[in-house]
């Protein structure tokens, strides 16, 4: 059969940088760069503002930072031989923009201006950058391709249907993306709207790598005309992912289908077709090394919905721990559900060799949760240590003997046993240069059924927005991916309980959690009111009891470390409530 020498050869840069190392991010690019031009591309595509890192935040506004991004552009852009490279970075003009820059035959030719600038849940960024004005079309070997940058092909419309109508058959989209559970498969279906939409093929190429709260999936994409995926990046890994796409189907699928033909008509109207007043357009030749014989792409298959939560965490400890430079995590085990889910999740991000628990127990403390907190650790072949508490917590009750005369021990002095664990890890901390995981979970989180300085110290909180009936699922997931009982059944069998005084059960303080989580998802997700709830049949008197927690909490979380964001809304960046606060409903 003969070579087909009409079909477009394309790869998807997805790749992991890390905010504010612009140097290293251009290495990364060159890198990619030179293997992409290896294997016959004649594009290829990085994500959102890749040069450097996303969200850069009020980095910024710093020129000097603008003025690294612009080097660093102009050095990769003497790079680019035989070989399309299309890179985000941070445009300063007369204002700064969220550009797309097209690197070729030494030069950046040609550049495009995100329009679309969100504003809503973890984005800013109109803060920051000014909205572009126009579409922008490149022809890469006689191939006339669209750009566009992230929110501007989830919105209908402009830029991206107005580059098709004006003959780009690819529309190429840069993406900073951030994961939330079952986000992915929602993306993948816009896309895929999109390209046959357009009757145009899509590439789209997302960041992939945990930056502070927020974990990017990749899950980069190429979807023909018809719909069809020709390729699709792995999830939670860098990887440059090659594909083909047939021009020529594009053009005959928009000669048989004449949806589109008047709107071309009224877009012509609308500007001469001598000067397209929207457009950029520069023609672009490679010599890529090999011509692509026939339409293909590679596919990763997708994850399951607690495989992927499991990745996202697993992803963001990771990267939060190797991009700020620790060597090693420390984390409380106390025998319970949640702090076996954080062990799990830090020994499979990081290596067993470089996390330490530390089992603390009091008098209180069972010898199941002790004997299960060993056993976590022999399992996951982590270092393990004993440190009891009795003679801290004797100090502290001689210490305030005095001031607490008169008074029946309460909250306060099971709250000191909290901070005496607190202070043991951070203590740890100190001295060894070692991160302090905290435990806690979403939906303790939301109610303020944690202590403060005691369980909610540490420097990153792995599981703070995981609610408590998913950490369970996330436990057995782990569990039945490893064939064996990594945390023992007794664990996942047992009562939650804190164990800061005899007999306790989280029950006793909170609604049963099955109950909790449906209501912290319909008040804290959803922004659902009491009487919505209500009629929707959850209970009146629990309801009123979680939403006065959750309001009373606010100050607490306020003061929690930093956690991933795998739910619709996470604490912290994406919901902003007051403290001093009247409001109730």
């Amino acid at each position: 059969m003969a070579e087909r020498t009409d079909l477009l050869r394309v790869a998807l840069a997805q790749i992991n940088p890390t905010v504010g190392d612009i140097r290293g991010n251009a290495r990364r690019i060159s890198d990619a760069m030179a293997r992409a031009r290896d294997e016959g591309a004649a594009l290829v595509v990085f994500p959102e503002l890749a040069l450097t890192g996303y969200p850069p935040e009020d980095l910024l506004l710093k020129t000097s930072f603008l003025d690294a991004a612009r080097s660093a552009l102009q050095e990769l852009a003497a790079e680019a031989r035989e070989i399309v490279a299309v890179v985000g970075y941070p445009e300063q003009a007369e204002d700064v923009y969220n550009t797309a820059a097209v690197l070729a035959d030494g030069a950046v030719v040609a550049g495009y201006r995100k329009m679309y600038l969100p504003n809503y849940g973890v984005f800013d960024e109109q803060r920051y950058f000014q909205s572009g004005a126009e579409g922008a079309i490149v022809e890469v070997n006689g191939v006339p391709i669209g750009i566009s940058v992230c929110e501007d092909i989830w919105e209908p419309g402009p830029p991206a249907m107005t580059e098709a109508l004006a003959g780009a058959k690819v529309i190429v989209n840069l993406s900073a993306s951030p994961y939330r559970a079952g986000y992915g498969a929602r993306r993948e279906r816009m896309l895929t709207q999109r390209a046959v939409d357009y009757l145009a093929a899509v590439v789209f190429v997302n960041i992939v790598g945990g930056q502070d709260e927020l974990v990017f999936d990749g899950h980069s994409l190429a979807i023909d005309q018809d719909g069809r995926v020709l390729a699709r990046a792995p999830q939670f890994e860098e990887s440059l992912t090659i594909c083909t796409i047939d021009p020529r189907a594009i053009a005959a699928a928009r000669l048989r289908d004449t949806r589109h033909r008047v709107n071309v008509r009224r877009q012509r109207r609308a500007a001469p077709v001598a000067e397209p007043p929207v457009f950029t357009l520069a023609s672009l030749e490679t010599e890529a090394s090999g011509e692509p014989s026939v339409v293909s792409g590679e596919l990763a298959p997708t994850l399951g919905p607690q495989a992927e939560i499991y990745a996202a965490l697993r992803t963001g400890l990771r990267d939060y721990v190797d991009k700020n430079g620790f060597e090693r995590v420390v984390i409380a085990l106390s025998g319970g559900i949640d702090s076996a889910l954080a062990a799990l999740v830090a020994a499979d991000a990081l290596g067993p060799d470089r996390v330490t628990c530390v089992s603390m127990p009091s008098p209180y403390s069972s010898e199941g949760t002790r004997a299960d907190a060993r056993a976590i650790a022999e399992n996951l072949g982590v270092d393990f240590r004993e440190i009891g508490i009795d003679q801290a917590m004797s100090a502290y009750d001689d210490l305030l003997r005095e001031a607490f005369e008169g008074r029946e021990p309460d909250v306060a002095e099971e709250n000191l046993q909290a901070r005496i664990r607190g202070n043991v890890v951070m203590a740890l901390s100190n001295k060894f240069g070692w991160l302090v995981i905290a435990t806690g979970n979403k939906s303790e989180m939301s109610v303020g059924y944690a202590t403060l300085y005691g369980d909610m110290a540490g420097g990153f909180a792995v599981i703070k927005d995981v609610p408590k009936t998913t950490v369970y699922e996330l436990v057995r997931h782990r569990n039945e991916r490893a064939g064996l009982e990594l945390v023992p059944a007794s664990v996942l069998e047992r009562a939650p309980s804190a164990e800061l005084r005899p007999d306790q059960r989280d029950e006793d303080s909170l609604p049963p959690y099955d109950l909790l989580d449906r209501i912290l998802e319909a008040y804290v997700e959803d922004d659902r009111g009491r009487e919505e709830m209500v009629a929707a049949g959850l209970p009146g008197e629990v309801v009123d009891e979680v939403i006065a927690m959750v309001d009373r909490a606010e100050y607490k979380r306020r003061q929690a470390p930093p956690g991933i964001k795998i739910t619709p809304k996470a604490f912290g960046r994406d919901r902003r409530l007051p403290i001093t606060n009247r409001y109730r409903g």
